[in-house]
Parts: structure tokens; C-alpha cells; sequence
């Protein structure tokens, strides 16, 4: 009997020696699993925390005028930058002990466990805010083992890489509100229409209590669950020393005003412009289109809100709502390319193909004033002399013809000045110099200008049959209002990332393009188009606008058959105006065809109101003088028109007007009487060459 008791007490104690091994041996490889667990989180380092966030467009005065279009409103907060009043009445309700655990809250997990237990179904949970963001970040929220046993690793990467500011911070950014917000700010927001620094106890206290269920404890669904979650957080709060009990009911009572809305509507404010941004980021920045859409950019662009409301009113007031034309307008400041307002069509709803920018339409005569710059530069003056009159030009030894025409088929018969042809828009002037400076000329130029559009070497190319983009001809004239220096559209100042890093800043040319005086002298031969003192076989092309304007501009109209052109500046700003039918209609209707015009006029009058009323200044290399229209030589006292003209220094006339001094007819008599004197070699030059 006693050798069995010994024999049965030997192989107990064997078993139990060995489970004792067995557990020693589990306990070591526990210990070295979550050793290696522990160490491999340590290899990989911190985990990213980039989440997607809405990306903000904001106008040049910093209010946001638009987000990304991802449906979800995500927008980053600093700790610091927070309601001390939500940090608090988080940590409360969520996770009373966080800044004590290591990521998980062992005594916390023991209780939900046997709460469980007893009830036999989950009914409580035992997530710490650690637990919760690594949720957030990079987990499903299925409920599995293995995604468990995920976020316990993600949990463990956060802990040992991130401080707990930093995890708070990110936790208060990421978790859901409801109603597409995600994040406090984007919450603070929506429900209260403020952000999240500016939130009371009572609001802070609501917001808190919302992510535990947002169709339950949103405000929206029910007030009354908000309320009585809200009185369970304050009584938290009072009892883990966050505020006084006087504070729960003075925070119950306070009457609560509930927004429910988000702050940025993404179409209501310069939709064509957002496109046109958006186009920008894509192409120029080379910004992928996940970044631009969640990648919480704030991108701050040229707009000025004031401007785009003018011009978007202006156009919906001029343009008939029984045509169906269309229009496109760019306004620019000329010294910066910051493009001001930009209209690409009638409704973006119905159509949003954007017409100031993407549309390439015939310019018509908007292009001559670059035409008459390069003229110029090759020796030209405002007051060169050529002929104006019905003309067919043969090329390729007779077997090709082009007869261009003027407006109403109208000339002068005669010789008319540079000035004079430009406000009054002679084709037959054009096509001449085009021609005499080579076809090749105005297409270098063109480009010289900032125009990237194809231009065809061709003789109608003086009268702008290749076709250009609004935002393009607002470009070239900004080179002309500017004194000649490089300048190109700009939409987008500076953009920075989710972390507040400058990622692009636009930096502004100063190189200088164009001769200063020559772009002086051409601009300033654009404001005769407003002068009626240069009325002469027709009236300026601007006539019908002159009594509108109280202040100098210069300008060129232009049209085509299908196409109508206002483009003008001051010194300040620089509009171009396009109006015409989507698919190359021709334009018949006479109320059509001054569209263009009026809304030019009437947004720079509106646009330019409360600035200062600046003229031309002439620079240094020029020099002004009273000219006689019709002869394009100095006027006298005696002439009954003249009109202050501006010439490159020494090339400006030095010869009088003779055909109003009393002498005039005797004087006459004497130039007949030498003129057959007169060599070749005496006549102009470009008298010889417009000799047909």
C-alpha cells in the first residue's frame, strides 16, 4: 500500500514538474515574443499618421471659397490651437487614464471582461484613445481576432514612437462626428458654426459625446440623448476634477445654437476659377490627384471676391436670358499676373466647360496692337503714313489672292497715321505692315508675348484668324500695361500641406520683355480707340463706350464672324471679355454683337471704384507731342484737332501742319512746284513699300 502511495506520489510529482517546465518554458517564449514584438515595432518606427483631409481653397483675403470634393470634411487642428474644455471632456468619457497606461488599460479591459461575462454579450468596451486612432488610421472596423490583435501592434508602434500630445492631437483630428465630419475641427464647425478653439464647456461637452454614436447622440437626431450624454460627460468631468458642480447646470442651461451646416460649398463661389485651380495643381504643380483631393492642402489663390462678384453680376445683367451666347472673362493685375476675377461661362451648372481658358477662338482685331509694337520695332512710328483702300494682295506669282476688307467696307481713300488705323481698326493698314515686316514677324511676337496658342504665317493672321484663349490675350496686354516686363497668369500664390509646410510659393518675374518705351507708345496709341479726335472715314472703335468711362484707358476690340473681343487696362487692372456662340455660330444679331463691349465697360467702371485714378506714365526714352490727326505731323494753333501723341524719342515728326495756316493755299502752290524735284531717295521708305 505504501509502495503504491509513493509510486502514485512520483508520477504526480513528475507531472507537475513538468508542467512547471512547460509553463517556465511558455513564460520564457512569452517573454521573448512580446520582447520581439516590442523590438520589431521599434525597427519599423513610427507609423505615418497622414489621414485624408479636405484640401481648402481660399480667395487672396484668406476666406475659403471652396474644399476638395471627397465628400468627407476633414480639416487638422494643433493640441494647442483646441478647447481646453473638449481635451478634457474627451479624456473624461474616453480615457480617464491616458496619460498614466502604456496604450492599453488593463484594469479597464479586466472589467468590461467580466461585464461581458456576467451578461454573456459585448457590453462594454475597454478601448483607450491609443486603440481608438490606431482604429481610425489603418484598420477596418470589423470585429475579428485578427483585427484586434492589429490594432493591439498599431497600439504598441504609436506608444513607443509618438508622444501622448501627439496621439491626443491625432485622435481629436480623426475620429468621426457624424454628418461627414470628421475631426473636431470639422465638427466644430458643421455643428456650431465656429472652430474648435473658440468652443464652451456646453458645446465642447456635446461634441464629446457624439462619436460614442453620431445617429444616436448628434444634436441633429435626437437633442434630448444629446443632452442627457452631455450631463454624463459634465458629471465625469466634475469628478475627475475637471471643472466645479456649479458648472454642470450653468453648462445644461445654456441655450445651445446647432448650425448643421458645413461652411464651404464647393460650387457657389467662382466655380470656373476653382476648375481652373484645381487644372493648375494637376498640371503645373504636378500635385498627384489624391493629394489635391485629401491631402488637406490650403491653397491660397489670387482671387479677389469682391471682382469675381462684380464681374459674374455684370455678365448675368448685360447678356440677354433669351440668347444662348456665351461668354469668357479674365481680369488681371498687370504687375503681378494675379488674376483678379474669371468668368468662364454663363452657368456652370448647365455647362462647366471653361470658356476663359480652355475655349480657343478667333481674336479678331484684339491681336493689332502687337502687331503694331512689332511695326515699332522695325522703324515704324504712330504717325507713319499708309494707304487705305480696297486692295488685293497676289502671292505665288499671281495664282493666289487675298482682298480683306474693312468694317462696312469703308476707307479712307488716302493715307492714314499707325494711331489713327488702330482706333479706327483699318484691315487694309494691318495687312500691309504684316506683310512688309514678314508673316513671320507677328508670329515670333506673338510668342514673345506670352501667346502659346499655334499662329499660322499667314496675311489674315494680322486680322487674328489663328485662335487664342481669353486668359492668353489678358496675359499679352498685362505685358503692355506693365512697362514690357514678364508677366504670366496667375492663379495660385502659395500652397502648403497638411502640416502647415510651404510646399510651392509662387515667385513673380521682373525680367524686362518688351523695350519700355515701345510698349508706352503702343499702349498709349490703345487709349485713341476711346478719342474721338481720331474720328476720321469711320468713328474709334470705342466711341459708343467713351461717355461711360471716367478714367483713361487703353484698349482694342475685336470681332470675327463668329467671335466678339473687348480686352482694355489701366494701369491697375487688365480685363479681357470674349462673347460668342459654343459651337462657331455666326453672330447676326446686332445686341449680340456689342456684348463683349458693354460688359468690358461696365466691369472696369465698377472693378475700379475706390481706387485712385491713374493715367499713363511716360518713361524715360519718349517724348509727347501735339499731333494733327489727319497728317500726322505737329500740330499748330491753327489746327482745329490735335491730339497728344507719344514717339520714341527722335523719331517723332518735326515738320508742321500746313493745311490750316491762312497762307495755305500759297503754300500748296510751292510744294507743287518743287515736287517733281523730288528723287526717289527722298521719298519715305514706307511710302515706297505702300506704294499699292
Amino acid at each position: 500500500m505504501e509502495i503504491m502511495t509513493d509510486q502514485r506520489f512520483r508520477k504526480t510529482f513528475k507531472y507537475l514538474r513538468a508542467l512547471f517546465f512547460a509553463a517556465l518554458i511558455m513564460l520564457g517564449i512569452s517573454i521573448l515574443l512580446v520582447i520581439g514584438i516590442l523590438v520589431y515595432a521599434k525597427v519599423l518606427g513610427p507609423p505615418p499618421l497622414t489621414v485624408p483631409q479636405s484640401s481648402l481653397i481660399m480667395a487672396d483675403d484668406g476666406t475659403v471659397i471652396g474644399e476638395s470634393h471627397n465628400g468627407e470634411k476633414r480639416y487638422w487642428a494643433r493640441l494647442k490651437d483646441m478647447s481646453p474644455e473638449l481635451i478634457n471632456a474627451t479624456i473624461a468619457i474616453e480615457d480617464k487614464s491616458f496619460y498614466e497606461h502604456n496604450g492599453f488599460d488593463y484594469k479597464r479591459i479586466a472589467g468590461a471582461a467580466l461585464a461581458d461575462l456576467k451578461a454573456m454579450a459585448k457590453v462594454q468596451g475597454a478601448s483607450t484613445i491609443t486603440q481608438q486612432y490606431a482604429r481610425n488610421l489603418f484598420l477596418a472596423h470589423e470585429k475579428t481576432w485578427k483585427r484586434k490583435l492589429r490594432e493591439a501592434f498599431y497600439t504598441i508602434r504609436l506608444e513607443m514612437n509618438y508622444t501622448k500630445d501627439e496621439i491626443l492631437e491625432g485622435y481629436l483630428n480623426t475620429i468621426y462626428y457624424g454628418n461627414g465630419a470628421y475631426g473636431a475641427q470639422a465638427a466644430s464647425q458643421f455643428y456650431f458654426g465656429k472652430d474648435t478653439g473658440e468652443l464652451t464647456l456646453a458645446e465642447a461637452s456635446m461634441l464629446a459625446g457624439i462619436p460614442k454614436g453620431p445617429s444616436i447622440y448628434s444634436p441633429l437626431s435626437s437633442l434630448e440623448k444629446a443632452k442627457s450624454r452631455q450631463k454624463i460627460i459634465l458629471t465625469t468631468m466634475h469628478e475627475d476634477g475637471y471643472i466645479q458642480k456649479a458648472d454642470i447646470e450653468t453648462a445644461i442651461n445654456e441655450q445651445l445654437t446647432i448650425i448643421g451646416e458645413h461652411p464651404h460649398n464647393q460650387t457657389e463661389t467662382a466655380p470656373y476659377f476653382q476648375d481652373a485651380v484645381r487644372s493648375a495643381l494637376k498640371n503645373q504643380l504636378k500635385l498627384d490627384e489624391r493629394t489635391i483631393e485629401t491631402g488637406g492642402l490650403k491653397v491660397y489663390t489670387t482671387l479677389d471676391l469682391k471682382q469675381q462678384k462684380i464681374a459674374e453680376d455684370t455678365v448675368e445683367k448685360i447678356l440677354s436670358s433669351e440668347s444662348d451666347i456665351q461668354t469668357g472673362l479674365v481680369a488681371m493685375d498687370p504687375k503681378t499676373g494675379h488674376v483678379k476675377a474669371l468668368v468662364g461661362g454663363r452657368d456652370y451648372e448647365e455647362s462647366s466647360f471653361n470658356r476663359a481658358i480652355q475655349a480657343v477662338r478667333q481674336p479678331g482685331s484684339t491681336i493689332k496692337p502687337l502687331l503694331y509694337y512689332a511695326a515699332l520695332e522695325n522703324g515704324f512710328t504712330p504717325a507713319t503714313m499708309v494707304r487705305s483702300e480696297p486692295t488685293t494682295f497676289r502671292f505665288d506669282d499671281g495664282r493666289a489672292e487675298y482682298s480683306p476688307h474693312n468694317f462696312n467696307s469703308k476707307y479712307a481713300d488716302g493715307e492714314i497715321t499707325m494711331m489713327q488705323a488702330l482706333a479706327l481698326s483699318d484691315n487694309i493698314y494691318a495687312v500691309k505692315t504684316h506683310l512688309f515686316l514678314g508673316e513671320d514677324t507677328l508670329v515670333d511676337t506673338v510668342k514673345k508675348f506670352g501667346i502659346s496658342s499655334e499662329m499660322a504665317e499667314v496675311p489674315s493672321l494680322a486680322l487674328g484668324t489663328s485662335g487664342i484663349r481669353v486668359i492668353e490675350l489678358a496675359g499679352a496686354y498685362s505685358m503692355l500695361a506693365n512697362g514690357g516686363k514678364d508677366v504670366s497668369p496667375v492663379l495660385i500664390t502659395k500652397v502648403e500641406n497638411h502640416k502647415g509646410e510651404i510646399i510651392y510659393e509662387n515667385k513673380n518675374s521682373t525680367e524686362q520683355i518688351l523695350k519700355p518705351d515701345l510698349a508706352f507708345v503702343t499702349a498709349h496709341m490703345m487709349t485713341g480707340i476711346f478719342d474721338r479726335r481720331l474720328n476720321g472715314y469711320t468713328s474709334v472703335t470705342g466711341s459708343t463706350l467713351s461717355d461711360e468711362l471716367t478714367r483713361p484707358y487703353a484698349g482694342k476690340s475685336g470681332s470675327t464672324e463668329t467671335d466678339s473681343w473687348m480686352a482694355g487696362f489701366s494701369p491697375q487692372l487688365v480685363t479681357a471679355v470674349w462673347t460668342g456662340y459654343d459651337q462657331g455660330q455666326k453672330i447676326e444679331l446686332a445686341a449680340d454683337k456689342v456684348y463683349a463691349k458693354d460688359i468690358w465697360a461696365e466691369f472696369m467702371e465698377e472693378a475700379h471704384k475706390g481706387m485712385t485714378v491713374k493715367g499713363f506714365k511716360a518713361p524715360k526714352g519718349t517724348v509727347g507731342v501735339y499731333i494733327e490727326p489727319e497728317s500726322g505731323l505737329l500740330a499748330t494753333q491753327n489746327c482745329p484737332v490735335k491730339r497728344l501723341t507719344y514717339f520714341v524719342s527722335g523719331t517723332e515728326p518735326t515738320e508742321y501742319c500746313s493745311s490750316h495756316l491762312p497762307q495755305y493755299e500759297e503754300s500748296e502752290q510751292k510744294q507743287d512746284d518743287h515736287k517733281d524735284e523730288k528723287s526717289e531717295e527722298d521719298v519715305p521708305w514706307f511710302r515706297r513699300f505702300f506704294s499699292w
